[in-house]
């Protein structure tokens, strides 16, 4: 669950609870209404019975033989108008019967809902009666009481929980919708914050946050900007040392395609020379002498072979001499002849290749290399297509691509990079470039941008195409 609808979730919960507390407190206060008009009507009762036996006594009529107070006809509308809707009334005088009066029911409003009785009267409970005589100096002149009904108080309670309810929950829903749309705005910086940090992941750490106004997405896009300003230097520096380590190897490799040509080809050239000259003076009943020179001479000639193939994966100075364009086809020709007709290698080269720095040109080379000999060293494929392609008009970089047909798994190769890819991986970003390694129909396709004058390319001189 995101920020948001985390946020949104406990809004919800919170509303709700005050809700529900709101309800509560409407029930009970609407209880405490009933109680107080019960309380409110027997006052009213009182005088009004009171007023009705003073009447009487002074009309001198219906006086009992019991009791020297008369006994007036209460039952009629003069008395509903002093009782409170929904309250009933009990008169007793002595030696009599109660009777009832109760006021109007079904002007309260409609019944409520099963549930909402079931939750009142296990909350509330039921309405005591409020019972009081009729006159205090004579207690034996009879008693009345006055009490909700039932049925009165909870349509009461209802019409007044239902009606305060809607306007408590129509209130909190706007004030949640308000609420999701201010906090959804505060939070719009995060998205934005995710954007940038995505885009570092990408590798894009010119990618800068605006400012924000709240303080503390501020201080976050700060700390974001500083840090790729830090991975700018960082990368800047690792990729002009890489650029640097690289020079390096090759000139390292160079000294050491020399030292081998000179020193160690020499000396099998000598060692196949003297093989022949003890072959030709052998003595003719001696034939094992010659055997021996001869098998020495196609040993000498493997191991020449061997060095010739080492020296061709050593040195990159015919890129100065011959150019790219024929250092590849020269590449994919030695291939062809060491694999023996079991694998056909394919070259395509698309554009000039004139305008390809020494460098770019050299690290072009040996990406090709590496990923021709990754193709034969991890599969068995019977077809390698390599194409270069000088992409002048779009971007100013070279896309270099080595498809197979071996088998193989582009998920696997990504998880478990050796050596060779992670060379690969090196040259490129030290050129600024992008490898993809990706699934091909029947094997695998390494994909790489190359950009041809990029930050760490400037200056550097062109070479023959």
């Amino acid at each position: 669950m995101n920020l948001l609808a985390h946020l949104i979730a406990r809004l919800i919960a919170v509303v709700l609870l005050c809700l529900i507390g709101a309800i509560g407190w409407i029930m009970v206060d609407a209880h405490r209404t009933i109680e107080r008009e019960t309380a409110a009507s027997a006052d009213r009762m009182g005088r009004h019975l009171e007023a009705l036996y003073w009447q009487k006594l002074v009309w001198r009529g219906g006086m009992s033989r019991d009791t020297i107070l008369p006994l007036p006809d209460w039952e009629t509308l003069s008395t509903l108008t002093v009782i409170a809707p929904g309250v009933c009334v009990s008169f007793a005088p002595p030696g009599n019967e109660p009777r009832k009066l109760c006021s109007q029911i079904e002007a309260l409003g409609p019944p409520p809902p099963s549930w909402f009785v079931h939750v009142y009267t296990s909350l509330l409970g039921t309405h005591k009666p409020v019972i009081r005589a009729l006159s205090v100096r004579d207690e034996s002149g009879g008693t009345y009481s006055t009490v909700a009904d039932p049925d009165a108080a909870l349509r009461q309670s209802w019409g007044r929980v239902s009606v305060i309810a809607a306007v408590a929950s129509a209130l909190a829903a706007g004030i949640a919708v308000l609420a999701v749309l201010m906090i959804g705005r505060t939070l719009k910086p995060a998205g934005t914050i995710i954007q940038g940090l995505r885009e570092l992941q990408k590798g894009n750490n010119a990618f800068r946050l605006p400012r924000f106004r709240a303080a503390e997405f501020d201080h976050i896009a700060y700390a974001v900007n500083d840090l790729a300003e830090d991975l700018s230097r960082t990368n800047a520096a690792r990729a002009a040392l890489t650029t640097r380590l690289l020079q390096v190897q090759e000139d390292e490799r160079r000294a050491l395609a020399r030292d081998l040509h000179d020193e160690f080809g020499q000396s099998l050239t000598a060692t196949v020379a003297l093989a022949a000259l003890i072959e030709s003076s052998a003595p003719a009943g001696q034939g094992d002498i010659a055997e021996d020179a001869r098998k020495i001479a196609a040993v000498q000639k493997s191991m020449m072979e061997t060095l010739r193939s080492t020296l061709v994966r050593l040195r990159s100075q015919s890129i100065e001499e011959i150019g790219l364009e024929a250092s590849l086809r020269q590449l994919v020709s030695d291939y062809n002849m060491q694999s023996a007709s079991q694998t056909a290698f394919r070259l395509n080269v698309i554009g000039q290749m004139a305008a390809v720095p020494k460098q770019v040109a050299i690290d072009i080379y040996r990406i090709a290399q590496e990923c021709l000999t990754n193709a034969v060293k991890h599969g068995t494929p019977t077809e390698v297509r390599l194409k270069v392609e000088y992409m002048a008009h779009d971007s100013q970089a070279i896309a270099l691509s080595v498809e197979d047909d071996g088998g193989g798994d582009a998920r696997r190769i990504k998880r478990d990079r050796g050596h060779g890819l992670l060379g690969i991986g090196e040259r490129i970003s030290a050129l600024g470039g992008k490898l993809q390694i990706g699934n091909a129909a029947s094997g695998i396709r390494i994909t790489a941008i190359i950009p041809i004058f990029g930050s760490n390319n400037a200056g550097i001189e062109p070479v023959p195409a």
